[in-house]
């Protein structure tokens, strides 16, 4: 991969981009999350039914970039309180009207603090004024993170978080957060809440907000600021979109909103060109790598790279791939997931405080894959997606929640055929095994070389329920097709 990786610094270097040296100077305490963009976001409706539909709301209003509120939670009174142990603390927000969000998430102060207990929020439809039924957020989430002592856990930015909920364009919300004993959030979740002998429920972390997420429209109109005003101007916000665009140059066109797919024979030309001084002559014969996919890219799905931590980190190669499944609800159409992605992004970076999305590629379930993670799609980018095994790895993320529901076929053969590409780039067998060392989880202690299936799920390296069961199962035929997809 030498060359592909040295023509894409040129690349970079001919499009006049400033790379930093060093990572930018952070905060030696963490910043306690604002609403942001207040004056450029959709301003919030009357109490009671919206007056408008989405399509009038759309059409009115001036271009909105997107924002996040950030609410603090209160404690509940006894009449808002769940009937189970008539001690354990709660907190939450009444029901209330708000500015227009799609996506939301806890969060809290201390990163290492995990969140016991049983997360349900109520949504109102802006377009129809419904208010949706209690819906659970999952609460486990620690496992999505970037390695420890690295630069991007140690920023001091970082807090932590459940997962994201997608609810779809709401202007109003209700939230309730019941602390639980360790081990009864699920039981209470599928059983109702009826007392039993438990230990006593633990505290809640301190300094929860509730994060409610626009994802703005799908593009700026030209000129326009993509986050509000910033200090460093338009032009380091442009500088910054050439930068995550110039690292694909060698794939499509600078500004691309995709890369296009590629026939076997083309994908092996291009292959070999890019490593003709690495291969030995076997390889040159079989170069066992799976036809290149159609991935839209981050232009595509309308990131605002003006977000994102500067600059690119890297790992050495990439040896195994980790499939996801995003928890974040299977009620999105196809045609919002550049929205939904959008809405990760901004939760990553601005309410967890990730330098970038923490997935290296995203699929939806209609089988359209997506770029992530900035640093180029053919190259060993260093993600945040699977605590103590980011290293030498990739992360795919599935959009939506697969424990009680089954992918889509069209997803897992895109798992498939991400998989056989980029893992075929470096010369990887999808059916085979690998080690990885861990950086340390609570499955495998840090240093300890792990030998696992090239393709894995989430829970192969930290004790999690992802990718949920029922993608989880799915992984066997993943494995197989990629290495049809790559002529094994």
């Amino acid at each position: 991969m030498r060359g592909f990786l040295a023509s894409s610094i040129g690349v970079t270097c001919a499009a006049a981009l400033a790379l930093p040296l060093t990572p930018p100077a952070v905060a030696t305490t963490r910043p306690v999350p604002t609403t942001e963009a207040a004056t450029t976001a959709r301003p919030a409706p009357h109490a009671g039914t919206p007056d408008t539909t989405m399509v009038h709301r759309r059409a009115a209003e001036p271009y909105a970039p997107g924002s996040t509120q950030s609410l603090p939670l209160e404690p509940l009174t006894r009449n808002r309180a769940t009937p189970t142990d008539p001690g354990a603390p709660e907190q939450g927000l009444t029901r209330r009207a708000v500015r227009h969000f799609s996506l939301v998430g806890i969060v809290w102060d201390d990163p290492e603090a995990e969140l016991h207990g049983r997360v349900q929020v109520r949504t109102r439809a802006a377009d129809t004024g419904t208010w949706s039924g209690w819906q659970d957020v999952e609460t486990h989430n620690a496992d999505h993170a970037a390695d420890r002592g690295t630069p991007e856990s140690t920023s001091g930015r970082v807090r932590g978080a459940t997962a994201p909920l997608w609810v779809g364009d709401s202007d109003g919300v209700e939230l309730r957060v019941r602390s639980e004993p360790e081990g009864a959030e699920a039981d209470s979740a599928h059983h109702g809440t009826g007392a039993r002998n438990l230990p006593a429920a633990p505290p809640l972390p301190s300094g929860l907000r509730l994060e409610l997420v626009d994802p703005g429209d799908d593009a700026p109109p030209p000129g326009a600021w993509a986050d509000g005003p910033r200090t460093a101007g338009l032009a380091g916000e442009t500088s910054a979109a050439t930068e995550a665009s110039a690292v694909n140059a060698d794939l499509a066109p600078l500004g691309a909103t995709e890369i296009p797919a590629l026939n076997r024979e083309e994908t092996e030309r291009e292959f070999l060109a890019l490593n003709a001084g690495e291969l030995t002559e076997q390889q040159r014969a079989r170069p066992y790598v799976g036809p290149r996919p159609r991935i839209v890219t981050r232009r595509g799905w309308g990131a605002d790279e003006g977000l994102r931590e500067r600059g690119f980190r890297y790992t050495k190669k990439v040896r195994a791939a980790f499939v996801h499944h995003t928890a974040s609800g299977n009620n999105y159409r196809c045609w919002q997931v550049p929205s939904l992605i959008r809405s990760i992004y901004r939760y990553h970076v601005k309410s967890m405080g990730w330098r970038d999305i923490g997935y290296n590629f995203v699929i939806d379930k209609c089988g359209k894959i997506y770029e992530g993670r900035a640093g180029g799609v053919a190259r060993p980018v260093l993600g945040a997606h699977t605590l103590g095994f980011n290293n030498n790895s990739m992360g795919i993320a599935v959009l939506g929640s697969y424990g009680a529901k089954k992918p889509s076929s069209a997803a897992v053969r895109a798992v498939a055929r991400i998989t056989a590409w980029k893992l075929g780039l470096y010369r990887v067998n999808p059916r085979g095994k690998t080690y990885l060392k861990s950086g340390g989880s609570n499955l495998h202690r840090k240093g300890k070389k792990v030998r696992l299936n090239v393709i894995s799920g989430h829970r192969d390296g930290f004790k999690t329920e992802c990718p949920g069961r029922k993608l989880y199962s799915k992984l066997g035929s993943a494995r197989s097709k990629a290495a049809r997809y790559q002529g094994r």
